[in-house]
């Protein structure tokens, strides 16, 4: 790797002006180092352990098609994406260098723009790589702490029970976590295949969509770490209460249409505008219970949402919100185990509905902490009621 704080690429060209075009490209960015033929190339790769490879397929002596192969091979290379910068149109190239390793390919004459998206691609999947890999580690650790606390604590049965508990959870993890990824690398190739700058936007936005999921679940992992360990705290300022629930109810009203639901709003009109509380995570745990609602509710169902002042005094205001669905519902014990941390109601792999089990455990520590509680009321068949309340402190005029 490149020792100050830039990325680095190496460029394998066999003509000095296609390794002019491209360093001029690139290098504001990146740091460059460039190779003439493939033998060069691999010493240098081994040498430097660039991020990025682009690389030439048609070279005298050793063709493009040979080094990716050598690269492949070795450990110190093998994971170093390689990106084929090739005038050849055929299908069957490209199939070919695919099928060798190569992440992407980048067509001559260059366009600067094409270039520049392809490679901050693969810059950004070895950026979530790396995300994935330090957070298992963090998991794997975590994992090792709990099952010690329990196996000192609990009886056989219990610790049986929380080594289930901690596998579902790490399946579901590692599942959650490979998803959006897949869609990532999944757009990618769409993007490789068609290349049209015209369809670029279209992928981009889906890329976006599943980087936002991954890195909220990155979010709920940290924020719950920070509540075992002490370290998470609420920010408090003041915030326009009305605009985030006009805010949160729009999307989720967006997210009912698509599944053509009745998404109803209640909201007491006396409910001062201007509150000092944590906006932030007040919105993440509305958008918990409200995506939780669309997410259980068939189609066609209805969902209300009834915003009203529970407490009023001189100096706070505690909201309730109610958000009532006619979902599936849940049972006595199914309702048990919503807020216990890395349990779900169903927690095998053939299940409908896909999560971790910390959405909801997380969304309560944060009521609690803001002086409130959530809580859930349900009949098998009968849909969901969650009530969510927080006490907020009131602007002084």
């Amino acid at each position: 790797m490149s020792h100050d704080n830039k990325k680095s690429i190496l460029i394998v060209d066999d003509e000095r002006s296609n390794i002019s075009t491209l360093r001029a490209i690139l290098g504001p960015e990146y740091t460059i180092y460039a190779s003439k033929d493939g033998h060069d190339a691999l010493e240098t790769a081994h040498e430097f352990l660039p991020d990025v490879i682009l690389l030439d397929i048609i070279m005298p002596n050793m063709d493009g098609f040979e080094v990716i192969t050598e690269l492949k091979k070795s450990l110190k290379t093998h994971d170093i994406p390689v990106i084929f910068i090739t005038g050849l149109t055929s299908i069957e190239d490209e199939e070919k260098g695919l099928s060798l390793g190569a992440a992407d390919y980048i067509h001559k004459p260059f366009h600067a723009s094409i270039v520049k998206i392809r490679v901050k691609n693969q810059m950004d999947i070895i950026e979530r790589y790396k995300i994935e890999k330090d957070l298992n580690v963090v998991l794997k650790l975590q994992a090792e702490l709990v099952a010690a606390k329990e196996l000192a604590e609990h009886n056989g049965k219990m610790a049986e029970h929380a080594s289930r508990v901690k596998s579902e959870f790490l399946a579901r993890m590692s599942h959650e976590m490979r998803t959006p990824m897949n869609a990532i690398m999944g757009m990618l190739q769409v993007i490789k295949m068609r290349g049209a700058p015209d369809n670029i936007k279209q992928y981009v936005d889906k890329l976006d969509v599943s980087s936002a999921h991954l890195l909220t679940i990155i979010d709920d992992l940290l924020d719950i770490s920070g509540m075992l360990y002490g370290s998470f705290k609420l920010q408090e300022d003041v915030f326009d209460f009305n605009a985030l629930i006009s805010d949160i109810a729009d999307n989720a009203k967006r997210n009912a249409q698509e599944k053509q639901q009745v998404f109803i709003t209640d909201i007491n009109p006396s409910i001062p505008s201007a509150l000092i509380g944590d906006e932030k995570n007040l919105r993440r745990v509305l958008f918990n219970i409200l995506i939780n609602a669309v997410k259980f509710t068939p189609e066609h169902g209805e969902i209300d949402l009834n915003v009203c002042i529970l407490d009023d005094t001189a100096d706070t205001i505690t909201i309730e919100i109610d958000v009532k669905d006619n979902g599936m519902g849940m049972s006595s014990e199914q309702q048990e185990m919503l807020f216990e941390l890395f349990e779900q109601v169903d927690g095998s792999n053939t299940r409908k509905f896909s999560g971790i089990g910390i959405g909801l455990p997380l969304s309560r520590s944060i009521a609690r902490m803001m002086g409130g509680d959530i809580t859930v009321k349900s009949d098998i068949g009968d849909g969901a009621k969650f009530t969510l309340t927080c006490v907020f402190k009131k602007v002084k005029l």
